[in-house]
């Protein structure tokens, strides 16, 4: 019981920590991966190395990550699996109630969550708080699935019958990416322990905070200690997760390269994947467009979390009567978007992840020059007045004019605030040129016309498709792309699926037929 109060007192005094916390003030003393219910130190932390990880608003260094070593992997596993016996055997509406209360949880530590990720990430704190939502939003909505999982009844000739069970898979391994830490940790959490599955999570190393206060949300509403458990690392943490025994699945959010190597992992051991891969999807915006709301889609399209989102519509084609007017548009609006403090309310572009991934943003665009293109507006550092910024990530977000399909700005995903703007004349040219790419995550298409958007979706090779707008991701809606794209769903009913497997049970009622 004291224990237990004291455990209180420091949540509330740590809660209250954080919502006074100001950009250039945070260092993190505490453990960072979780097991068992509790945050710990990896069990091999004396051999294993140490992560730096920076606020991108500021450079400065918050904590060194001790990456986890496969003893630490061995006893997250078997924690989670331990628990996974427990959990698996609970009715649907027994998970769901504990899913809706971590739900509830999330939303009263709301603004800790957004504070903590925004310090982490870079993202403006508004955008940190709308993660959050659809996080909770995840749960909530997965807790309500929990109790519909069912099989089907087949009636068979001569009074026999058969059946199908869908039953959880086991422990479930989940690596998160950068850009979206918490809203990640919990897309991939939620559909996993709703089918009565465990759970071991790897965040990105750049990002590590917020998964474990997931983690510690999940053992407050009521989880079986070590049903969900976080371990932190790099790649090679990854890979012992990857090839470790115990793990029937894996679900990955990143880059392309990274996603094959983790299928070829999955390959030895038969584990199903899901892939949520990159993306360089087309916005196509006819003459006979609502110009505002363009404008606006694209803007939502490109400068989301500076750039760094995965379904980002980089490749705006413009329709030729309408393209001088749609550039002066949305240069003038991209020029007033107010880039500083991600703390600050009124801050609309915070910084980029890492001094390495700005360096690389930047690139693209002095490629883009190089080859031809037109800067007609940012696309270079940005330092703020505020001096405690000067060392932070932060750049000018970009409109690049007179593109063509081949040039490299077009054709790889830069991840960052950088619009390529393309012109075309007809449905049937912009349509092949849209398609004309390896990658299949998202697209969109701005037009007065109905029967045309119908009609444009339907030929879009992507697995997201937009209509009048852009960069929503309702949790009633299946999320994944095409191609290169990735594989499998987040999101939507249809998720259940990957984190389950049927069983068919044959009910003979007569004699057995013996042919030998």
């Amino acid at each position: 019981m004291l224990q237990g109060l004291l455990n209180l007192r420091a949540c509330l005094h740590r809660s209250a920590a954080i919502r006074t916390l100001s950009t250039g003030t945070l260092m993190i003393k505490e453990p960072l991966n979780y097991r068992e219910g509790e945050r710990v130190h990896p069990s091999d932390a004396a051999t294993t190395k140490k992560v730096r990880v920076h606020e991108s608003a500021t450079g400065r260094v918050i904590c060194d990550l001790i990456c986890s070593g496969q003893h630490e992997v061995d006893l997250a596993a078997r924690s989670a699996q331990t628990a996974f016996q427990t959990w698996s055997q609970m009715s649907g509406l027994e998970r769901g109630r504990i899913l809706l209360e971590a739900a509830r949880i999330i939303r009263d530590q709301k603004e800790e969550i957004a504070v903590m990720e925004t310090i982490n990430n870079g993202k403006p704190v508004y955008e940190a708080r709308a993660d959050v939502d659809t996080a909770w939003q995840c749960i909530e909505y997965y807790a309500g699935l929990a109790g519909t999982l069912s099989g089907q009844h087949f009636q068979l000739p001569g009074g026999s019958f058969a059946y199908t069970r869908r039953e959880p898979l086991g422990v479930c391994v989940g690596i998160g990416a950068w850009n979206y830490p918490f809203q990640i940790a919990s897309w991939k959490a939620a559909p996993a322990l709703a089918c009565g599955n465990a759970m071991v999570f790897k965040p990105s190393p750049l990002t590590p905070v917020t998964a474990v206060m997931l983690a510690e949300i999940f053992t407050k509403a009521g989880i079986p200690k070590g049903l969900f458990n976080v371990v932190q690392g790099d790649a090679t943490t990854g890979e012992f997760l990857c090839n470790h025994p115990e793990v029937a699945k894996i679900s990955f959010t990143g880059s392309v390269p990274t996603g094959s190597k983790i299928m070829e992992m999955a390959s030895k051991g038969i584990k199903p994947v899901t892939l949520e891969l990159g993306g360089k999807s087309p916005v196509i915006i006819f003459s006979d467009c609502d110009m505002d709301n363009a404008v606006k889609g694209s803007l939502m399209a490109n400068f989301l979390s500076q750039g760094q989102v995965c379904n980002n519509g980089t490749r705006v084609f413009v329709q030729r009567e309408i393209h001088d007017r749609f550039l002066a548009e949305v240069v003038n609006r991209t020029k007033n978007i107010k880039i500083g403090d991600p703390l600050l309310e009124d801050t609309k572009m915070g910084a980029l992840i890492s001094q390495t991934h700005l360096d690389r943003v930047l690139g693209f665009v002095k490629q883009a020059k190089e080859q031809g293109a037109t800067v007609l507006c940012g696309g270079e550092k940005y330092v703020p007045e505020d001096l405690k910024l000067k060392n932070g990530y932060y750049m000018k977000p970009c409109i690049l004019a007179n593109c063509r399909d081949d040039m490299t700005c077009v054709k790889e995903e830069i991840f960052g605030p950088v619009m390529s703007v393309l012109v075309f004349d007809t449905e049937e040219e912009v349509l092949q040129r849209a398609n004309t790419t390896t990658f299949g995550l998202a697209a969109a298409v701005f037009t007065r016309d109905i029967s045309r958007a119908h009609r444009v979706v339907a030929s879009f090779q992507a697995g997201v498709c937009y209509i009048n707008n852009y960069n929503l991701t309702p949790m009633e809606v299946p999320f994944g792309g095409y191609k290169m794209s990735g594989i499998g769903r987040e999101n939507g009913q249809i998720t259940l699926e990957h984190y389950s497997q049927l069983k068919t049970v044959y009910v003979e009622m007569g004699n057995v037929e013996c042919t030998l």
